[in-house]
């Protein structure tokens, strides 16, 4: 390697759609299972709510969360617990300390109810760039479940411990494609955002935010796996995040766009012989 070629030091992912993938419907069914619980939990402590009456409070609590994401700040999981109990229950209702535990597992156990799936690549890629040592970050925008876990859920799969960094928008209050998050990764990592390369399938948020950030970006397009029902519904978050807003899709360049995770690493070694 000569002198002057510049090394990838580290690779950072995004989760959906690039990590983890989706059965057609997968939302819809997490959404409805995440309703269904908390109307048990909302009804074991005595508040008389419906199945209908959450599902308008989650409409309400989703709309509150994308004003939040529109300005790529978000809140904590406490946060947005508060939200959707203040939605169903109202303001006059004094929830217990002791209640707010089990709502928040209503709240999240869907992840696992409504499994994603791994990417059948991943394993392969993270093996690879662990043993050519490169630092591997995670930049994740969380939805509805947040990062604790998430982390749950990637150890379960037995990816985890691949990862030196893993950044949740939720723990962080920052969202992609603000340059804040990738600058953060940066840091955690040790290394320059130059000598970093994204990996993610959102142009706006992946490719967009990473090379505003200064790292290089690497557009994964076109790969299976994904939500199809749900990306087919303009209202529905999966939907919502694919937005370009003002940007126009010829202003988003990617230095690479590969369209399966498995074509990763060949592409880091042309990135690499090219610099």
């Amino acid at each position: 390697m000569g002198e002057d070629k510049q090394c990838i030091k580290a690779v950072t992912f995004d989760l959906w759609e690039t990590l983890l993938f989706e059965k057609d419907g997968a939302s819809a069914q997490r959404t409805m299972a995440r309703c269904e619980n908390l109307t048990n939990a909302f009804n074991k402590f005595g508040l008389d709510v419906s199945t209908e009456q959450v599902s308008s409070a989650m409409n309400e609590t989703v709309n509150s969360l994308l004003r939040v994401w529109d300005n790529n700040r978000d809140v904590t999981h406490a946060e947005q617990l508060d939200l959707i109990i203040k939605n169903t229950a109202g303001e006059s209702v004094k929830l217990r300390k002791e209640w707010i535990d089990e709502l928040s597992k209503a709240y999240v156990s869907p992840i696992f109810e409504v499994p994603p799936y791994l990417n059948p690549d991943a394993e392969k890629v993270l093996h690879w760039l662990s043993n050519r040592n490169s630092r591997i970050g995670l930049i994740c925008n969380t939805g509805l479940t947040p990062g604790t876990e998430l982390r749950r859920f990637l150890s379960r799969e037995g990816v985890a411990d691949y990862f030196d960094v893993l950044i949740f928008s939720d723990e962080a209050k920052i969202r992609k494609p603000d340059p804040e998050i990738f600058r953060l990764a940066a840091q955690e990592l040790r290394a320059r955002p130059s000598e970093i390369v994204h990996i993610g399938d959102n142009l706006k948020s992946d490719v967009w935010g990473a090379k505003n950030a200064g790292f290089r970006a690497i557009h994964l397009a076109g790969a299976e796996g994904r939500d199809k029902k749900a990306e087919s519904d303009p209202t529905s978050l999966v939907s919502l995040s694919r937005n370009l807003g003002q940007l126009r899709k010829e202003q988003i360049a990617p230095d690479k766009t590969i369209t399966s995770l498995a074509m990763l690493i060949q592409t880091i070694k042309e990135m690499e012989d090219s610099s």
